[in-house]
């Protein structure tokens, strides 16, 4: 049987209605005493009432906002099955999400869902955030007027006093991408680097990772220059097909963005004699797919999942059992896949 306030006051040694507060976050409590309370609820597997049984609960809800990016991009699959896990699961706590799902990277649609979230009286935002001045300066003012924590995921925005990134170094993805290049290629040969939106930090920083790495250990490489495809397919696919006709001997190709799948559609155009070699994120249906059919060499995945579930719960126990973020990167693992491990 599941345990009542009563037991949890008598086991803390606190009375009720400070266990009421602490569990329902209202009115000021020592985060020591709102920590210990917490312990005791989960070890008693105490559940608060539903909010359909009263008004007061309704009041006294946790509320957390979410923003993602790109919401519709194959990638992001994970990473929402990872908030809808958490989501389930702070459910019972009286912990309400209010996620607000972006196609695409925009600056003007990101600072919308931010106001409409702040103007909702969220105590925490979880956010994959886009790398714009309107942004930088609306977060920290969210931060510092609201005193609302900020945790970023999959993307990180320099200059802001967010609590905490949760996802995959991408320039040390960056580097191990080139290093793999380098095996592949016996650190010789022209290499073409496809990245995205310019705007998001995580393409700038795997490209910037390749980048440092080819030059400081395959000097015999040779860049052809970083091209923009937005993040499509189509553009991806343009992007190769040019290239390959003017440069036939192309020994490698870097994906840093979404749109993979326009690899696939360039090479079957073209059936080059000597494929070149073929480094990609994400471990996505097709993907894994094209890996199997030996369309790419190695898949980074980023652990989207992971990112997910994870910026959220670090926000629900630090505002809820007062667990500091002191940790300013949390890193998910860069997970080499072949079609030998997927």
């Amino acid at each position: 049987m599941a345990g009542t306030i009563r037991q949890i006051a008598q086991i803390a040694g606190v009375s009720r209605g400070t266990v009421d507060r602490a569990l329902n976050h209202r009115g000021r409590i020592n985060p020591e005493v709102a920590r210990r309370i917490w312990e005791i609820a989960e070890e008693l597997d105490y559940h608060p009432r539903k909010k359909a049984e009263t008004d007061e609960n309704q009041e006294g809800e946790l509320r957390i906002g979410v923003i993602t990016q790109m919401s519709e991009s194959s990638f992001m699959i994970p990473v929402h099955q990872g908030i809808a896990d958490v989501e389930k699961e702070l459910r019972e706590r009286n912990v309400v999400l209010y996620i607000r799902n972006i196609v695409s990277v925009d600056e003007q649609e990101q600072l919308k869902a931010i106001d409409e979230l702040d103007k909702l009286r969220i105590s925490g935002l979880a956010i994959m955030p886009v790398e714009c001045d309107s942004v930088r300066s609306r977060l920290n003012r969210l931060m510092e007027e609201r005193h609302i924590p900020v945790v970023t995921f999959n993307s990180d925005i320099v200059g802001t006093k967010r609590s905490c990134f949760v996802g995959l170094d991408n320039r040390k993805s960056g580097r191990a991408a080139a290093g793999l290049m380098g095996m592949l290629t016996r650190g010789s040969g022209k290499i073409l680097i496809i990245t995205g939106f310019f705007t998001n930090s995580v393409n700038s920083l795997r490209v910037e990772g390749f980048i440092e790495e080819v030059k400081q250990s395959f000097p015999d490489m040779e860049l052809l220059g970083v091209q923009s495809s937005s993040g499509d397919a189509k553009e991806v696919e343009q992007i190769i097909v040019n290239t390959m006709h003017m440069m036939p001997d192309l020994a490698g190709i870097f994906v840093a963005s979404r749109g993979q799948g326009g690899v696939c559609c360039a090479l079957d155009k073209i059936r080059p004699k000597h494929r070149p070699y073929v480094i990609v994120y994400d471990m996505t249906p097709k993907n894994a797919e094209a890996l199997e059919k030996n369309y790419f060499d190695f898949l980074i995945d980023q652990e989207g999942y992971v990112q997910g579930y994870r910026a959220i719960h670090l926000l629900y126990d630090h505002l809820i059992k007062g667990r500091e973020l002191n940790q300013d990167m949390m890193f998910t693992d860069i997970k080499i896949l072949t079609k030998y491990n997927i």
